[in-house]
């Protein structure tokens, strides 16, 4: 496995990494513990360093698989987790509300150690912008944690240019997490070029469009209640019956390079730049030897030049979010 670096800290990191959420949170019910276990350390075996959670995501379920999962690799993986939202009576949710008061923070980043097993965090990430707290004081937190030894690199998830500039002044960023792919390119138009200035590393959720984009979907396909994808706009029949010329597209590159469109969409990803680290999710160990794949794929001049010619034709149908979702990504 190739190895990228994140940010100007040289956080380095396997090329591809591992998205964990769906394992306990979001994409249906949650699988089976012992089998994502044996997934996970299989990852590590094939050379994935880079481990994405959050306190949500269950709320607490998957950062403690994670913590059981990777206790024997120690420092040979790198693991990312999120603060940021309230804690209710269950835990955290996202109906909670979003919370990055310093003092949340702080008990907030106790439970993650204690759930992942660990010292320090190596990538602590607020997980929403929260309009009730300055930016500056969460940064200023984690300046704090950092200093204390219990979080090595700060990021931040789906925040804008501005929120950037303010929080790397306060502490440095490692690394920005936003979704990105080839049918959500917004980050192109002001994030990649602020992160490229402060030398920031980028980290793209759902770089496979939440499976669109591996053709294993169609107008036919049906989600299971709690699976996010039932809720979301671009993923109703008719938005999909039009958005399926982008999977033709990744299709038919895939046919000519012995690959699949999974992996294509992954290596075009990687391609944008070199301190890009995408973290597909998966719950099988076929998918998840695809997605690894998808980093010794190259594409050339000529096939990215097409890509980019075909894919500007192509009008994506149906917001990524729910209005209401939508509130806690607005930049």
């Amino acid at each position: 496995m190739k190895t990228r670096k994140l940010g100007n800290n040289n956080l380095e990191v396997s090329a591809v990494g591992l998205g964990c959420m769906g394992m306990s949170f979001g994409y249906g019910p949650a699988a089976d513990k012992n089998d994502m276990i044996k997934l996970i350390r299989n990852a590590v075996e094939q050379g994935v360093t880079f481990f994405d959670t959050a306190e949500v995501y269950g709320p607490y379920d998957n950062e403690e698989l994670l913590g059981e999962a990777l206790a024997p690799f120690g420092d040979k993986v790198v693991l990312a987790t999120k603060f940021g939202f309230k804690h209710g009576a269950n835990g955290p949710t996202t109906a909670d509300g979003l919370d990055s008061r310093p003092e949340h923070i702080k008990k907030a980043v106790e439970g993650s150690l204690k759930r992942l097993k660990l010292d320090t965090i190596d990538l602590y990430y607020q997980h929403r912008l929260d309009p009730n707290v300055p930016i500056e004081e969460v940064a200023g937190a984690i300046k704090d944690l950092i200093h204390e030894g219990k979080v090595k690199n700060f990021g931040m998830c789906e925040v804008g240019a501005e929120a950037i500039r303010k929080a790397h002044a306060v502490q440095p960023l490692a690394a920005i997490q936003s979704e990105y792919s080839l049918w959500w390119r917004e980050p192109e138009q002001t994030i990649l070029p602020t992160l490229e200035e402060l030398g920031i590393g980028f980290v793209p959720f759902s770089p496979l469009g939440k499976g669109f984009l591996t053709g294993k979907i169609d107008a036919k396909t049906s989600f299971d209640k709690t699976d996010i994808r039932s809720t979301l706009p671009r993923f109703s029949q008719d938005a999909i019956e039009n958005n399926q010329k982008m999977v033709d597209l990744v299709s038919r590159i895939a046919a000519s390079k012995d690959a699949t469109p999974a992996q294509i969409a992954l290596a075009w990803v990687l391609a944008q730049k070199p301190w890009i680290v995408p973290i597909p999710g998966t719950t099988k160990l076929h998918r998840l030897e695809e997605n690894i794949g998808g980093a010794n794929v190259e594409l050339t001049d000529s096939e990215l030049r097409e890509i980019e010619q075909t894919a500007s034709k192509i009008q994506i149908q149906g917001d990524r979010y729910t209005a209401t979702q939508q509130k806690t990504v607005n930049r």
